[in-house]
């Protein structure tokens, strides 16, 4: 039967190599714990033999995500037997694979990043150090995304009235604020970056000619400038992202309002950081409560 189904994936179903490969590994392992390497007689097999199969996999340490695809594998079999082969039972359609869980997103201490931002560039004249560092402060200051930092318009910048204006996912438009630490700098390098242009250049981040930055070059200024100075294991424009809103909320901000600064259209996607907010909050419980730190507290 597993000879038929793996026959069927390949000739009609035009399924990968990789696919192939992979179910009929999935399905001899399952073979081998239902009948001893034998084709199992799928009429026989009911949902409490396939949940002790789950329970098997996962107490020998599979992971969500291999358990998931073995059910798969497992769930297509008795799909394909019950159209093909007149099987009247389907016990796999009510397996519940694990959920997938979702990681948390990296971010940086704030101790580290204020660590970052305040350290002035070494030449105060140098336009590109003088613009990576008014990059990184503004990514974070302002939660952008690396493309809304990469098509941010000069004129949408506005610092008399500290903040500008950035274009998000499906074309939609929002204004965010910064505070007067960040004006100072946008200022400061605008001088800089219009003397070295010659011009005042249509795009805010700019290379000394004038044209705007690529996605590897706006990484690769946030990857050296946190590099070797934080302790994230990921060091990119997405993680000041991240940490901005982990630091406003566990600052007090709104949940709402960093769901509109961030620019998500469900505050599902923001409720992650509430997560790491938590975390934290954890962690400052577990060190501080003289009744956490005692033996079984």
């Amino acid at each position: 039967m597993i000879e038929e189904f793996l026959k069927y994936l390949e000739c009609e179903a035009a399924a990968s190599p990789h696919t192939v490969r992979a179910y009929e590994t999935d399905l001899r392992l399952w073979s081998e714990f239902t009948a001893g390497g034998e084709d199992p007689v799928l009429e026989e097999v009911t949902l409490d033999d396939l949940r002790q199969w789950l329970v098997h996999m996962a107490a020998g340490g599979a992971s969500a995500r291999t358990l998931r695809r073995r059910v798969q594998a497992v769930r297509a079999l008795f799909a394909w037997a019950m159209r093909h082969r007149g099987l009247e039972v389907n016990p796999a359609a009510e397996l519940v694979p694990p959920r997938l869980s979702k990681p948390l997103p990296s971010f940086i201490a704030p101790h580290e990043t204020a660590a970052v931002l305040d350290a002035a560039p070494d030449h105060p004249d140098d336009f590109e150090q003088v613009r990576d560092h008014t990059i990184v402060l503004l990514l974070y200051a302002t939660g952008m995304r690396a493309s809304e930092m990469l098509g941010l318009i000069d004129a949408d910048v506005d610092t008399a009235r500290g903040e500008l204006k950035v274009l998000g996912k499906r074309s939609k438009e929002r204004i965010i604020p910064f505070a007067d630490e960040v004006k100072q700098a946008i200022d400061t390098y605008r001088t800089l970056r219009d003397a070295t242009v010659g011009f005042t250049p249509r795009h805010f981040a700019v290379r000394p000619t004038g044209e705007p930055l690529s996605y590897g070059m706006l990484n690769r200024i946030v990857h050296n400038a946190l590099d070797g100075n934080v302790h994230s294991a990921r060091r990119s424009p997405h993680v000041l992202r991240h940490s901005f809103a982990t630091d406003m909320l566990n600052n007090g901000a709104d949940l709402n309002a960093v769901q509109r600064l961030l620019g998500h259209a469900s505050l599902a996607t923001t409720q992650v950081y509430t997560h790491l907010s938590y975390r934290d909050l954890q962690n400052n419980y577990q060190l501080a409560h003289p009744r956490a730190q005692r033996k079984g507290g």
